[in-house]
């Protein structure tokens, strides 16, 4: 039996990030176990005490892999390397040079350098995962103003109007905590959809619906929603709204929709999404890449 701890600065992103990787560890090796604790504090790593989650997580044995998200993880996953000797491996682009951790799960868009301790990966990993679609089933994530991007209402609804008129059957929508509340309001009453406001949807519905959908919508601010919803095994459609410059993400997309995994809607005809011709399971292939290094 070996364990993986999951550092998690509390951030549900960042968590899902490593959720994600441990899941599709556990698959390959299904003896896993799992702890998931906090960030040590400084006091913590001076006076070399163990908090009592700490502690408990110990009674286990020592752990042969911490994995983890977010710069606030770095320094205690710097520090068990040093005390446990276990393998670290972080799932970002660090803050602190690469060359301290096992291994670096880097997204392409960070253009990470070559090295044997960086894993590119497309996208951020994530725990979703696919299950048989209802057919003509569509859903439609919205976004909203981001720090690349900005938001345009008019141009989303006139978008949002082409797409019901090419979309068979009922058209269900959800929103973020980032969707402008006149946004929201405007689509509690658009007619012909199902709204499903982020802020009334229970905890893991998103991961049910995506598993079923078989045509995803994602407004492109949302990138992290691009590769949850080709995780799950979605034809993806991108609505596009205003970049406040050219950045990696952007490019990013570019990219896939270049590659024809997803459709930017400029170039979207109004026929059918094309179905995914194979998996999309980053996770996955970073998992069997962990397994081949003989860490587990």
């Amino acid at each position: 039996m070996s364990q993986i701890w999951i550092i998690s600065d509390g951030k549900p992103g960042h968590f899902n990030q490593s959720l994600g990787l441990y899941q599709a560890l556990a698959r390959l090796k299904p003896d896993l176990v799992m702890h998931s604790l906090p960030p040590l504090k400084i006091r913590d790593g001076l006076q070399r005490t163990w908090p009592e989650a700490y502690q408990q997580a110990l009674a286990s044995g020592i752990p042969k892999l911490v994995i983890a998200a977010g710069h606030a993880t770095h320094l205690t996953l710097i520090y068990l390397k040093w005390r446990l000797g276990c393998k670290t491996l972080v799932l970002m682009k660090p803050s602190l040079p690469w060359a301290l951790f096992d291994l670096c799960l880097i997204p392409e868009h960070d253009q990470p350098p070559m090295s044997d301790r960086i894993l590119p990966t497309l996208g951020a990993l994530n725990p979703m995962r696919p299950g048989p679609k209802q057919p003509d089933s569509t859903l439609l994530l919205v976004g909203g103003p981001s720090r690349h991007s900005a938001w345009n209402e008019a141009e989303f609804f006139a978008q949002l109007q082409t797409l019901q008129r090419h979309t068979p059957g009922r058209l269900r929508v959800t929103s973020s905590r980032r969707t402008p509340d006149a946004t929201s309001e405007k689509l509690a009453h658009w007619p012909n959809i199902e709204f499903y406001p982020a802020q009334q949807t229970p905890p893991g519905w998103l991961a049910k619906e995506l598993a079923q959908t078989q045509t995803c919508w994602v407004t492109q601010d949302s990138v992290s929603m691009v590769y949850e919803a080709l995780t799950a095994g979605c034809a993806l459609g991108v609505l596009e709204v205003p970049q406040k410059q050219r950045n990696r993400l952007s490019q990013g997309l570019q990219k896939l929709a270049d590659a024809g995994i997803i459709t930017l809607f400029s170039h979207w005809t109004g026929a059918a999404l094309p179905q995914p011709e194979q998996a999309f399971d980053e996770a996955g292939r970073c998992a069997q890449h962990i397994l081949t290094r003989g860490w587990l």
